[in-house]
Order: C-alpha cells, then sequence, then structure tokens
C-alpha cells in the first residue's frame, strides 16, 4: 500500500524484463547484419538506373563531364526528339563567367561534346535556397508548356545517387501523364561498389540518403506551383 502512494501516488513499482547476455548478443548480431546488409544495397537503391528511350531527354546541368559524355552517347543511340538541360544559377564563379546557371553551361558543354544548337536546350532554373531539384523540373515543365509541348515521356539523366530523388522530383514536378525514366551515370569520385571506404563516398550516399526521406516523406509541392 505504500509503494502505491510512493510520490503522492504518481509512481509505482513494476517488475521489467531485461535481455541476458545471450539476448545483448543475439539482439547485436541481428542489428550488425541489417547494417551490413543497408551499407551493401543503399548505394544501388540510390543510384537507380530505369531508362525509358524514346521522347525526350534532360540532365541536369550541374553533372560533371563525363555525365555530360554519357548524355550525348544516350542522346545518339536512342533517337531523342530533343536534349534538355536544367539547373539554376551557378554557385560560383558567376560574375567571370559568361554562363550565369547550370543549364546554360551544360548545354555549351554538350554543343562542345558535339552536339548543334537544334539539339540540345537549357532551361534556366531561379535561384532557390531549396528543392532546386524540383524547382528545375519545374521550369522545364512550363518551359515545355509555353512552347505547345506535351511529352508522355521523360528519360532523365543523373550522377550516382541523386538519380532516385531527382526522378521522384521530377515525377511530381511534371505530373502523372508523364512517364519518367532515370540513368545513374556512375561516379567517378569514388568505388561505388566499397562507397563507404572513401570520404567522397560517404558523404554523397549518407547526404543522398537523408535527401531522399526528406524527399519522399516530408516534401509538399508549394501550392503556386501545383504540384
Amino acid at each position: 500500500m505504500q509503494e502505491n502512494k510512493r510520490c503522492w501516488g504518481l509512481l509505482r513499482r513494476r517488475q521489467c524484463v531485461v535481455p541476458t547476455w545471450r539476448g545483448w548478443l543475439a539482439l547485436f548480431l541481428v542489428c550488425a547484419v541489417l547494417a551490413i546488409i543497408s551499407i551493401r544495397e543503399i548505394h544501388p537503391f540510390l543510384a537507380v538506373t530505369e531508362p525509358l528511350p524514346g521522347g525526350v531527354l534532360v540532365v541536369e546541368g550541374w553533372a560533371p563531364d563525363y555525365a555530360l559524355e554519357a548524355t550525348v552517347a544516350e542522346f545518339r543511340r536512342n533517337h531523342y526528339d530533343k536534349l534538355y538541360v536544367t539547373g539554376g544559377p551557378l554557385e560560383a564563379g558567376a560574375p567571370l563567367s559568361v554562363y550565369k546557371t547550370f543549364a546554360e553551361l551544360g548545354a555549351a558543354t554538350l554543343l562542345k561534346l558535339g552536339l548543334n544548337t537544334n539539339e540540345v536546350q537549357a532551361v534556366p532554373a531561379p535561384l532557390v535556397r531549396q528543392d532546386r531539384t524540383y524547382v528545375s523540373a519545374v521550369s522545364l515543365r512550363r518551359w515545355l508548356s509555353g512552347h505547345g509541348l506535351a511529352p508522355a515521356m521523360v528519360h532523365l539523366i543523373s550522377e550516382g545517387p541523386h538519380a532516385r530523388r531527382s526522378r521522384l522530383m521530377f515525377e511530381r514536378a511534371l505530373g502523372k501523364g508523364v512517364k519518367v525514366g532515370v540513368t545513374a551515370v556512375p561516379s567517378m569520385d569514388y568505388d561505388e561498389r566499397h562507397w563507404w571506404r572513401s570520404s567522397a563516398g560517404v558523404r554523397g550516399v549518407i547526404a543522398e540518403a537523408l535527401a531522399y526521406g526528406y524527399a519522399r516523406v516530408w516534401f509538399r509541392a508549394p501550392r503556386a506551383e501545383g504540384g
């Protein structure tokens, strides 16, 4: 009776079951196995490649030169109607450059790699502090709509673990009537099979995993954008 009145009746004693050392060992082994599986599978999950040849091809202008070279090869291999380059303002060196956005810089690089001006179209996006991929996709949607174009299929080229989040943002921005395929160009900054062995791999994969979780769970399109 005294125990029930301890601390003015706010607390009472109860028995609690805790693991034995064998239980803790089993729990540790289960966690270790899950961690190993996650480490090995997270990169292939994020760096998704599910191409959708035909229609139009889109590449993110911030992609490195080797990704743009892969984009040129893809464009020529599957004979797309057009290649669009997305991207917002340059984050460094813009005052010294004739190109003010990643879209323009990426398009100029593609022209140097052998494409012509009838094949490549830069679609710059405005400066924003967050959701830059989504805003780039919205800018592409508006450009297409403004020119009377409504492609049913879009094939997006991205780099490494950014690919899955990019496709998700483009799907949300372009709408349900547009199928979005994606190709993840392997990063040359680290060995993708052992990404955890380099600082570049750890930074890139963990950052993209967190960003994808945010995009999947918490991201909401601004009302003004209409989805």
